[in-house]
């Protein structure tokens, strides 16, 4: 066996002491330290879209289906005489809201969406295949209003992108339905909506010239942020996105017809920038 001299031996535990104290140096905090003192310029927010919903169903039924169940919203509005206003999810997190979904090539909008349900029964079919929606009260439009300026002041979401559950999933929703008030809240500045003077322009000069095209109808929608097919044919799916623009945009007669009405109101919306 061979024994270290002591000069040898104080020198091989100075190493050992030095090696111990380099690991222990190196040893994970107890405790995560993040320095968030320095904010980089070049960042926004996640937040693109706001889509509208109605809930379908009454007050405490909607709260217990967004809170407990499979979908989810960020904000949900009661229609009470003075409406409450909940917050599910945080702004920085994805509600389940959209689904499969779609708005100027944009797929799946959760992640880059914030969801707000309006409490409301929406459609409810009657005798002899009529079709009655539930109107919005007042109080309730007015406190979606106050909501959406806040909330576009502080996510700088484009006009064309506050839209209806209906606009990005035209083959499957209906909501917010034909009695939503998108003309006054475009009124109040928020969301977008076509020049009526140019439309009525339009309106006359196509009456002499006759309604469009299939395909031009069609690549108006997409021009407009709709996912619709594109082959100049009428066929479910077309209609389907016709129902839904002219549910947005020209309530009173949504069957999804072409029509020289529709075409006018197309011709006078800007296309935006759909980001």
């Amino acid at each position: 066996m061979t024994r270290l001299r002591p000069s040898r031996c104080f020198a091989a535990l100075a190493v050992a002491a030095w090696v111990l104290g380099g690991c222990a140096s190196h040893r994970a905090p107890p405790t995560l330290d993040i320095d968030d003192s320095i904010s980089a310029v070049s960042q926004d927010s996640r937040v693109r879209y706001i889509v509208l919903h109605y809930t379908s169903t009454n007050g405490p039924h909607s709260l217990e289906l967004l809170s407990q169940g499979g979908v989810s919203a960020h904000y949900l509005i009661t229609d009470e005489a003075r409406p409450h206003v909940y917050r599910l999810v945080d702004e920085t997190r994805s509600a389940w809201h959209a689904g499969a979904s779609s708005w100027y090539e944009q797929v799946s909008l959760n992640p880059v969406s914030i969801g707000i349900e309006l409490v409301n029964a929406g459609r409810r079919d009657a005798a002899g295949d009529a079709t009655r929606w539930q109107p919005y009260p007042d109080a309730q439009v007015q406190v979606l209003i106050l909501l959406l300026r806040d909330l576009i002041a502080r996510h700088g979401v484009h006009p064309e992108n506050i839209v209806a559950h209906s606009d990005i999933a035209p083959q499957r929703k209906t909501d917010p339905g034909p009695l939503f008030p998108w003309k006054r809240l475009a009124d109040a500045g928020l969301g977008r909506w076509y020049d009526e003077a140019q439309a009525a322009a339009h309106w006359v000069t196509l009456q002499r010239q006759g309604v469009p095209e299939v395909a031009w109808f069609q690549q108006q929608l997409a021009r407009l942020g709709y996912a619709c097919p594109q082959h100049g044919r009428l066929d479910r799916a077309t209609r389907n996105v016709l129902a839904a623009f002219q549910m947005h945009y020209r309530p009173a007669d949504y069957d999804g017809k072409p029509d020289a009405e529709t075409a006018a109101i197309m011709m006078a919306l800007p296309s935006g920038q759909g980001r």
